[in-house]
């Protein structure tokens, strides 16, 4: 069922708000109370669809697996050539979600304590000593790691534990991280030198690998007339922090059929070389996707049937994002780099029994 637009400014719309769960003994009730939250949520993300749509041109794709990251509560790496409106993206989806955004540019030389902060020896005027913690950039709600593959190791294992807990330890100390809490990285496909490439586990963190590609004529004419004249186009505000997190609550309420869920599980098993049916993976997979995979597809699964407007996502929702999550949980041996066998070609052997 298509979501309609409303047509009231942005400004004018009530702000989307969870309400009470009633008792299982109401079951109606609790269901009809459900469609309407997702009916007023899927509105609300069509206005913030519009709103990015005001300074970001022919990356629809791009935005709308980058909104389904955040509605899934994860990461995203977005990978794409310099020029694409990667950075651009970022900070408008900060505006338009009403969220505080920072931005690290990885070099070799970034240090840890330049992304997590670092705790300084201070005096007071009675003369005692004592240590102080300054916060880095990525206390924060929407973090961007520009260029994440330049940064050293050292630093790149920096983001691990954010990413994953949601909080920070310098000095023995927890630091909880504000909430929500997401990293939008970036990676040029293109220029290798001087980079380090992102180890497995950092990868797996990553709620889908987003690969942003050129625009179309017809948008990259118009992105030309927009940007270059005397004045441009902002976005608004739709959304704000509180709101995000009650939509990323609600996205882990949405149903899910056993169709739907057999056919992840399908999926995601057959990518393992180990426990495959499939000629193609058993000789050219070197490791497949794990656990997280599925538990990624499931989210993602659901976060885009809200943003399509539908009340329970379907077995097309993980056919349409199983490129994004799975092509950076998956390796390819050398055997199949020698027959020039690429990693899409696999996915699209993976999925090709659900269409």
């Amino acid at each position: 069922m298509a979501c309609s637009i409303d047509a009231r400014p942005i400004h004018a719309l009530e702000p989307f708000k969870e309400q009470p769960t009633v008792t299982s003994s109401d079951t109606v009730i609790s269901a009809d109370r459900l469609a309407a939250e997702i009916g007023r949520l899927g509105d609300t993300l069509q206005q913030v669809r519009r709103s990015i749509g005001r300074v970001i041109f022919g990356q629809q794709a791009t935005i709308d697996q980058t909104l389904i990251t955040l509605l899934a509560g994860g990461h995203a790496l977005l990978v794409g050539v310099p020029g694409l409106a990667k950075t651009r993206l970022v900070m408008t989806l900060g505006v338009v979600l009403g969220l505080e955004d920072k931005r690290v540019q990885c070099t070799p030389d970034l240090m840890p304590a330049d992304i997590l902060g670092s705790e300084v020896l201070e005096e007071a005027e009675t003369g005692r000593r004592s240590f102080r913690f300054i916060p880095g950039p990525v206390f924060c709600q929407l973090l961007m790691a520009d260029e994440i593959n330049r940064a050293s190791p050292r630093t790149q294992s920096a983001l691990l534990q954010a990413m994953q807990e949601g909080r920070v330890t310098v000095g023995g100390h927890p630091h909880p991280l504000p909430q929500p809490f997401h990293v939008l990285a970036t990676q040029n496909p293109i220029e290798q030198e001087g980079t380090y490439p992102l180890p497995e586990a950092q990868l797996d963190r990553f709620l889908m690998q987003i690969d942003v590609t050129y625009p179309e004529q017809a948008a990259e004419r118009q992105m030309l007339l927009a940007t270059t004249g005397a004045e441009e186009d902002k976005a608004e505000p739709v959304m704000t922090a509180a709101d995000l997190l009650l939509a990323q609550r609600l996205v882990r309420r949405v149903p899910v059929g056993d169709s739907v869920v057999e056919a992840i599980l399908t999926l995601v098993r057959s990518g393992r070389p180990d426990s495959s049916e499939i000629e193609t993976v058993r000789q050219h997979v070197a490791w497949g996707p794990g656990p997280r995979a599925s538990q990624a597809l499931m989210l993602a699964a659901r976060a885009r049937a809200l943003m399509e407007g539908r009340f329970a996502p379907s077995v097309e929702d993980v056919v349409a994002l199983a490129p994004a999550i799975l092509r950076h949980r998956m390796a390819l041996n050398f055997a199949a780099r020698a027959e020039g066998i690429g990693l899409d070609e696999v996915i699209d052997r993976l999925i090709k029994p659900l269409r």
